[in-house]
C-alpha cells in the first residue's frame, strides 16, 4: 500500500494538519478514502472547492464544455424546449442545475431562451443547487441581473415539487468515492492511516499510509449486486483497485424526491458498470488536476488540486429505477448535441469558411465545436436521461437529443 510523505509547501497545512487530528480522534484511528475525499474537496473552510484555489477554465486546473463557447448551452437548451413541449407546456417549468461552476452554462442557456423563446423564458424558474460559496458568488455576480435564477439548498426545495428537468455536467464525477482493492479473492476497503515524525531541525513529518480491512458498510457490497458485477471471478485478481460512489446513490435519491414530473439529465465521464469495472482497469479511474496537469497521486497538493473518479452510469440507471425513475436513454455527448443541432453550426460554420468572421475566429470557433463532440474527449462523455411522472404517450415522444441524426 502507498506511503506518502504530505508536501506541506505545496499544500493547505491547516488542512493537512486537520485530517491527520481526524485519524488520530477516529476510533481506529483511520479514516475511508471517501472521508478523505470529502475533506479536501469540500471542507468548510479549507476545501478545493470550498476556499479561492478552486480555478475552472482554460487557465485553470481544468476545463468543461461551456468554456468553448455558447454553443453547448444554446443546444442544450433546445432540449429543455422540447421537454416542456412534451410535458404539455405547464405554466412553471423549472430547470434545476446541480453544481453550476461559474455560471457560464447558466448565463448561455438563459440569454439564448430570451432570445429564442420568449414565451417559454417568461414561465421559466431557474434554480441552481451549489455546494461551493467561492462557485456560487462568482454565479451571482454573472447572473446578477436574470430574475429566473435563485439559489438555493436541497432542503429548500420541496418534494415532489419541481415539474421540468434537473440536470448536472460533471458534477457526479466530483463526489467523494470509497476506494476498495481485491485481496486474497476478498473486497478490502482502502483507508488513510497517519503517522509523524520529529525531525532533527525541530520540524514534524507528516505521513499519510493507506491501509486495507474489512468494508466500512454493507452498502459496498450491495453495489455491485446492484451493479451486476461479480468480483469474486477469477479475472478479479489480487491487486485489482477501483472506487464505488455511495454518494451518488444519495444524489440520485435526493433527486427523485423533488422531481414531480419531468426529467433527470446528467452529463459527465464515464461507463457503464461492465466498462467501467473491466478487469484490466486495475487501478480505477480516480484522477487528480492540478494547473492543467493530471496524475494519480491524491496526497499531493491537498487541497489545491481537483479529485474525481468517472461515473457508472449502470448504477445510477439502476438505483434510479429503485427510487421511481425510468430510463430515457443513454447516448454519447458528440450525438447528443449533433442531434439537437450542434452539427447544423458546424455545417454552417464550414459555408462561411472565414467569410463572415475573421480568420482567427472562425479558426477558434471551428475549433472549439469540434471540441465538443471529439469522441476521445468531451464528445466521448455518457449523457443519461431519466424521467418521473410521465404518462405513456409522453414516454413514447423521443426526446430530440437521443434522435440519431442521419
Amino acid at each position: 500500500m502507498i506511503v506518502q510523505l504530505l508536501d506541506f509547501n505545496n499544500s493547505n497545512r491547516d488542512l493537512c494538519d486537520l485530517i491527520y487530528h481526524r485519524i488520530v480522534a477516529s476510533p481506529q484511528q483511520r479514516i475511508s478514502f471517501a472521508e478523505y475525499m470529502e475533506l479536501v474537496l469540500y471542507h468548510p473552510q479549507h476545501g478545493y472547492y470550498t476556499n479561492n484555489e478552486v480555478q475552472i477554465g482554460k487557465h485553470g486546473d481544468f476545463f468543461t464544455s461551456p468554456h468553448l463557447g455558447a454553443d453547448f448551452g444554446e443546444v442544450l437548451a433546445e432540449q429543455f424546449v422540447q421537454m416542456w413541449e412534451i410535458l404539455g407546456k405547464p405554466q412553471i417549468f423549472t430547470i434545476v442545475e446541480m453544481g453550476a461552476g461559474q455560471g457560464i452554462l447558466a448565463a448561455d442557456i438563459l440569454a439564448y431562451l430570451q432570445r429564442q423563446y420568449q414565451d417559454f423564458f417568461q414561465l421559466l424558474e431557474y434554480f441552481i443547487v451549489e455546494k461551493s460559496p467561492i462557485l456560487k458568488a462568482e454565479q451571482q455576480q454573472r447572473l446578477m441581473d436574470i430574475k429566473a435564477v435563485r439559489w438555493c439548498n436541497w432542503d429548500e426545495i420541496s418534494a415532489d415539487s419541481i415539474v421540468g428537468c434537473l440536470f448536472s455536467n460533471e458534477l457526479v464525477d466530483a463526489l467523494p468515492v470509497h476506494q476498495f482493492i481485491i485481496e486474497n479473492g476478498q473486497i478490502k476497503e482502502v483507508y488513510i492511516t497517519a503517522e509523524t515524525q520529529v525531525q532533527e531541525d525541530g520540524e514534524i513529518e507528516m505521513k499519510l499510509k493507506e491501509i486495507s480491512g474489512e468494508v466500512s458498510t454493507p452498502r459496498i457490497i450491495e453495489y455491485f449486486e446492484l451493479v451486476g458485477i461479480d468480483l469474486s471471478e477469477s479475472t478479479y485478481t489480487d491487486g485489482y483497485r477501483s472506487e464505488v460512489n455511495l454518494a451518488a446513490l444519495d444524489w440520485i435519491s435526493t433527486v427523485t424526491e423533488k422531481l414531480q414530473r419531468g426529467y433527470l439529465l446528467t452529463i459527465d465521464y464515464g461507463y457503464p458498470a461492465y466498462r467501467y469495472y473491466n478487469f484490466h482497469r486495475r487501478e480505477g479511474t480516480l484522477k487528480c488536476y492540478y494547473r492543467h496537469q493530471h496524475h494519480n497521486n491524491p496526497y499531493l497538493y491537498v487541497g489545491k488540486q481537483d479529485l474525481t473518479a468517472h461515473v457508472d452510469f449502470t448504477a445510477l440507471e439502476k438505483h434510479g429505477k429503485l427510487r421511481g425513475l425510468d430510463l430515457v436513454g443513454f447516448t454519447q455527448q458528440g450525438l447528443f448535441l449533433m442531434s439537437l443541432g450542434l452539427g447544423n453550426r458546424i455545417a454552417a460554420l464550414s459555408a462561411d469558411d472565414g467569410k463572415v468572421l475573421d480568420l482567427a475566429a472562425f479558426l477558434r470557433r471551428r475549433e472549439a465545436l469540434h471540441q465538443l463532440i471529439d469522441p476521445m474527449g468531451l464528445g466521448g462523455f455518457g449523457v443519461l436521461l431519466q424521467c418521473k411522472g410521465l404518462n405513456d404517450e409522453e414516454k413514447g415522444c423521443k426526446l430530440q437529443g437521443l434522435i440519431v441524426p442521419d
